[in-house]
């Protein structure tokens, strides 16, 4: 025992803890500014006006589960869209509130939406492969159905699958609407950061983790060729861009393509969502382990390593808590002794994600106006962040291990946030041509 405490373990621990995202925040900054710089910069915000004789047509597809309070507004702001070629069909995955009800009276007033009604909870990758059965577009748009799309996305989705034939999936900009609350406030600074950044930064290594599920436009041919959405992951939007990669097909990001979302305003309601994300991501990274060692595949295995380093850090930041509390009681040897916030450390490590966070939100404030009034509250963001992180992934690993294998996933209802104070997305996001 007193080899073990004498060795450099506690050297490499301490320094692992630190090094680690310290070293992802400056490569996700890094590749976020080339991503800027050589494909966005220059970017503007018109579109060809695309007539329906020569438009591809896309079928847009709302999963909803207990919807009741959003989906009428959904719908409605589905039918002023600047693209001329859509149909709408809307999902209701055996909800227990009028959501069914509500459909059907959107239904006689919209002819272009189509309703389709699942007797009981299914979960959203059934929803989904139902309505991809219907589809009468080429394409296939999947969103959420708390998300209100921006009038333009279609059209710069489209367009980056019209000069490449290799392309199976563009994903879009979620932007946050809810910011009444410190979470909301936070979570605008987080999709930028790190869902914004670390876009950016994988599409310039060339393949993305994950569309975002709540706007995410498909192929439909390459749906079929790897068998749509698998039923069995909690995290579809993760797996089926794993499922398309790995077959070799590409995936892009489109930041000009913009829907406005609701996130949870609660701790119980954001840990839900976190710990389901950490699961699917932990289930993708297992389903997909064999795949890993083909050479068709060599360009996801960056991706796959940084997501297991991820995990292998959660876990040692929990033991270098576990330390930390442990020597309150036992007192430790000098080199295993862990404070709450290294001075030196803490301060560079605090000082970096605030540059990352200012780096984000300056690339993002041309779609987002009101995204610089969040910057403030984004200081506790680092904190919330990566000790969630720690959470969810300690507790994801053994829950996806014990999961009954091919068990379906459902549906559990999602935390909107605080309904009344949503805030209007017109006044925030900026005016698109």
């Amino acid at each position: 025992m007193n080899h073990i405490l004498s060795t450099d373990i506690p050297t490499l621990l301490f320094g692992f803890v630190f090094y680690y995202p310290f070293f992802m925040a400056w490569l996700w900054m890094l590749g976020g500014l080339i991503y800027f710089v050589a494909y966005e910069r220059h970017d503007d915000f018109t579109h060809p006006d695309f007539t329906q004789a020569e438009t591809p047509r896309i079928s847009i597809i709302v999963p909803c589960y207990n919807e009741e309070p959003n989906v009428r507004e959904v719908i409605a702001h589905l039918q002023n869209l600047n693209y001329p070629n859509y149909e709408v069909l809307a999902v209701n995955d055996g909800s227990h509130d009028r959501t069914g009800e509500i459909l059907n009276e959107l239904v006689e007033q919209y002819p272009s939406l189509m309703a389709i009604h699942q007797d009981k909870n299914q979960g959203k990758a059934v929803g989904l492969n139902t309505a991809a059965q219907l589809a009468t577009g080429d394409f296939i748009l999947c969103m959420d159905g708390d998300a209100l799309l921006d009038p333009n996305a279609l059209h710069f989705l489209v367009s980056h699958f019209i000069d490449n034939p290799q392309i199976a999936a563009v994903t879009g900009n979620p932007r946050i609407r809810n910011r009444t609350s410190l979470l909301g406030r936070m979570q605008v600074g987080e999709f930028s950061s790190t869902v914004g950044l670390i876009k950016r930064c994988q599409q310039v290594f060339g393949r993305l983790f994950t569309v975002s599920g709540v706007i995410a436009l498909f192929r439909k041919s390459a749906l079929e060729e790897v068998g749509y959405w698998s039923v069995d992951m909690l995290t579809e939007d993760i797996d089926i861009s794993w499922k398309l990669q790995t077959h070799g097909w590409e995936i892009r990001y489109e930041p000009r393509a913009l829907t406005w979302i609701l996130t949870p305003e609660t701790l119980v309601g954001l840990y839900r969502q976190r710990l389901r994300w950490s699961k699917g991501g932990v289930q993708t990274v297992f389903k997909y382990f064999p795949a890993m060692f083909t050479p068709r595949n060599r360009m996801m295995l960056p991706l796959f390593c940084e997501y297991v380093v991820s995990i292998f850090w959660a876990y040692c930041m929990a033991f270098a808590f576990v330390l930390m509390f442990a020597d309150l009681f036992f007192p430790l040897p000098i080199k295993w002794q862990i404070s709450v916030v290294p001075v030196w450390n803490g301060m560079v490590l605090g000082v970096t994600c605030l540059l990352q966070l200012l780096v984000s939100c300056l690339i993002d404030r041309r779609y987002d106006r009101g995204i610089m009034k969040c910057y403030l509250w984004t200081i506790w963001y680092p904190l919330m962040f990566w000790l969630i992180n720690v959470v969810t992934s300690l507790v994801a690993v053994p829950s996806v291990l014990l999961r009954r294998h091919g068990a379906r996933a459902v549906w559990v209802s999602p935390d909107r946030g605080i309904q009344h104070g949503k805030s209007d997305h017109r006044n925030i996001s900026k005016k698109l041509p």
